[in-house]
């Protein structure tokens, strides 16, 4: 019975390093080190019941197992950043990792009844497993725990729990593996199909990544694009319009030299507002100091004119900024565009939004607020406004919220007197 103590407290010790090392943690390293050590002695010291006291009770390995499993998932979502499905799935991960260096010393001892062979081998099959993971996915992993893509990974987590209960069923529960070592080439290969299933998830998650930042990066410059048409328009216009009052300014000389004439004050005034009404109406509106942004808000506020709505802005967004000018430029109009949305079929009275950016260098604040009529759904998760529209929508926001986390933001959102509000404020040194 000493070995299975050993591979035991050896798993235990893995699994909670596994899960120190790739979940994304919300405490300080110090504090989450303690929360994994007193977790791993929380579980170790109640194998003493199932492997010595009651060796053969079916019912205490039971129970004592889903009390281990419990405790070991809960431990990984306790100290997660986000505490979410995507924990869950590194915790339920870091199970069947090393419960195939337990496999191993089973197998070992097994056929050579070493017991210090099979504690090497079992302790060099975590390590090599630790590290191979650690190497090739960790960085991944803790990237995907801390940004918004894909949403909740609940499905995804079926998929450790099945292999974890496959692997329980063929080597620990109900019968244990010494006594059926028939079952040793299966369990092998159901080893070998989990690694491969771990790697096209991961794969899979990869690509489900890459495409939607593909995507959004392509309706990023499509309204980019849009903008400086827009833009180059109203220059051409205006430059058009001037061009033509340039010429009739002579004319409009010689009207006012006769109007003086004949002391026609009041004419010369309707003459001169028009001029000036020309000149004004011909002028490109500016909205901020950024080039990107500006282009981008043109292009928002030019929709926005298109179904007559009310904007009022308050808007200051310096030349240079302290984050990614695309990036944020696609942030405002994904808010902007939402808000259109929202209010572009209310009646007149209630077509206006409200919208206030500052952004520079010590801080960004990104405050809009519109109407709305229809019950605004908060996912619990996220706490964003589900879209009403079906799984394919809904990316804008997610976008906006991985934004808010890269730049180690804060993101809300909240309904006050018939008004939906929606703030991002990141501080920087």
């Amino acid at each position: 019975m000493s070995y299975k103590n050993i591979s035991y407290t050896i798993s235990h010790m893995f699994v909670m390093l596994f899960i120190y090392l790739f979940v994304a943690p919300r405490y300080s390293k110090p504090k989450t080190a303690a929360i994994c050590i007193i977790s791993f002695f929380a579980i170790t010291i109640p194998n003493v019941l199932k492997l010595n006291i009651f060796p053969d009770s079916r019912l205490c390995y039971l129970l004592v197992t889903i009390y281990q499993i419990a405790l070991t998932q809960l431990t990984g979502i306790f100290i997660s950043v986000k505490r979410d499905s995507k924990a869950l799935f590194v915790g339920l991960s870091a199970s069947n990792y090393v419960i195939a260096g337990s496999i191993i010393a089973a197998i070992v001892h097994i056929f050579t009844g070493n017991v210090i062979l099979c504690t090497v081998c079992c302790i060099a099959t975590h390590i090599i497993i630790l590290y191979t993971l650690y190497v090739k996915i960790h960085d991944i992993w803790i990237d995907y725990q801390k940004e918004s893509v894909m949403g909740s990974w609940w499905k995804l987590c079926l998929i450790p729990v099945f292999f974890y209960c496959g692997f329980s069923s063929l080597t620990f529960f109900p019968f244990m593996i010494d006594d059926h070592p028939q079952n040793i080439p299966g369990v092998v290969l159901f080893i070998i199909a989990m690694f491969a299933s771990h790697v096209i998830v991961l794969q899979y998650v990869s690509s489900e990544s890459q495409r939607t930042a593909i995507y959004w990066q392509n309706a990023l410059y499509e309204s980019y694009i849009k903008g400086l048409e827009n833009q180059y328009y109203l220059v051409e216009q205006s430059e058009k319009n001037l061009r033509i009052l340039r010429h009739d300014m002579r004319h409009y000389s010689g009207l006012i030299d006769s109007l003086l004439d004949q002391g026609e004050y009041h004419e010369i005034k309707k003459v001169t507002e028009h001029i000036n009404a020309v000149t004004d109406g011909n002028k490109v509106t500016r909205y901020c100091s950024n080039l990107i942004a500006n282009t981008m808000l043109s292009s928002m506020m030019e929709k926005a004119s298109s179904f007559e709505i009310e904007v009022q802005r308050d808007i200051i967004i310096s030349k240079e900024i302290p984050v990614d000018s695309y990036e944020f430029a696609m942030v405002v109009a994904n808010l902007f565009d939402n808000a259109i949305n929202s209010v572009k079929d209310f009646a007149e009275k209630r077509k206006m939004i409200d919208i206030k950016i500052r952004c520079e260098q010590d801080h960004l604040l990104i405050h809009i607020k519109n109407a709305y009529e229809n019950e605004i759904v908060f996912d619990s998760e996220t706490g964003l406004p589900k879209s009403q529209k079906g799984k394919n929508h809904g990316f804008g926001m997610q976008g906006v919220q991985a934004f808010s986390d890269k730049i180690g933001g804060n993101m809300g959102c909240y309904c006050e007197n018939d008004m939906f509000h929606i703030m991002l404020f990141a501080k920087f040194s």
